[in-house]
């Protein structure tokens, strides 16, 4: 049962991307894609949390799953940030590019590590 679960999370992980991004996208004033940093910092906030709480046994390998795999597999989206980094760089602006890349590293390691103490 686990694997529907699973599934069901990934659409609405995929549904909450859409409208994030969306909603961003409409109020964003910078020419920095903002909605793909904001989405894959929160998944890792979301994934720090519940690694968190399964490891100390306070949710179940189920729902740490669920979530995990699920929803924030649906919600984050790697390959996006790699295209958004590789146009910055490729449009002349390495500085923005390398900004893009590795304030998203640092600022998804930070969040995960966050997630991952109140958890």
């Amino acid at each position: 049962m686990t694997w529907l679960f699973v599934s069901l999370a990934g659409g609405v992980g995929a549904a909450t991307r859409f409208l994030v991004d969306s909603w961003i996208a409409r109020h964003n004033r910078l020419n920095t894609p903002m909605g793909t940093i904001v989405i894959n910092v929160t998944a890792c906030f979301i994934l720090g949390l519940a690694t968190g709480l399964g490891l100390d046994h306070t949710m179940t390998a189920s729902w740490t799953s669920v979530i995990g795999t699920g929803f924030c597999g649906g919600y984050s989206t790697f390959s996006t940030a790699s295209v958004e980094g590789a146009r910055l760089f490729l449009s002349g602006r390495a500085r923005a590019g390398l900004l893009h890349a590795g304030g998203m590293l640092v600022l998804g390691t930070a969040a995960a590590a966050l997630g991952m103490l109140l958890g």
